[in-house]
């Protein structure tokens, strides 16, 4: 039986993890679909320029990963101790990078200095953000989440895609 992350990685101590996500209802992640005849290679490019975004931004290092057809693999290293050495302004930085505000589907970039300058001022809310920013389960969720959005768009349809 499988667990959650949160049970199995100790959020307090660097350590190595290899990531698995799975695609669910025979999605194509990347690669040829024969019986479809449609090809989903340019998938690979979303899932490997969204991960050197994710390690710009978490306090997590990317040693390996692997796209396949309907699954992909990660093996990173998680160190909460560089984390815990950025300033309240890099925290809130690094997060409203990752979710940033947007006007009409464009980013705000106004609006995202001015909530990184609100978020560096609440103490409380930096600590929250700093232990998600070196938390595996965090960066797994931000990198698999905008991929099955963009996967289940252009699929056309919704649900589950990991």
């Amino acid at each position: 039986m499988t667990s959650p992350r949160s049970q199995l990685v100790d959020s307090s101590s660097p350590g190595y993890f290899h990531c698995v996500s799975r695609c669910v209802r025979r999605a194509f992640l990347c690669g040829f679909d024969a019986p479809s005849g449609k090809d989903f290679e340019h998938r690979r490019g979303w899932v490997e320029d969204r991960l050197l975004e994710l390690a710009e931004c978490f306090a997590i290092g990317i040693y390996a990963y692997a796209v396949m057809s309907n699954h992909l693999h990660v093996v990173a290293h998680v160190n909460p101790c560089v984390a815990a050495e950025w300033s309240a302004e890099d925290v809130a930085r690094r997060w409203v990078r990752l979710f940033p505000v947007r006007e009409l589907g464009e980013i705000d970039a106004e609006a995202c200095q001015l909530r990184a300058q609100v978020l560096a001022g609440d103490p409380n809310r930096i600590a929250e953000l700093r232990g998600r920013l070196a938390s595996l389960s965090w960066f797994m969720r931000c990198l698999c989440g905008p991929i099955a959005r963009r996967a289940n768009g252009e699929d056309g349809c919704t649900g589950r895609f990991w």
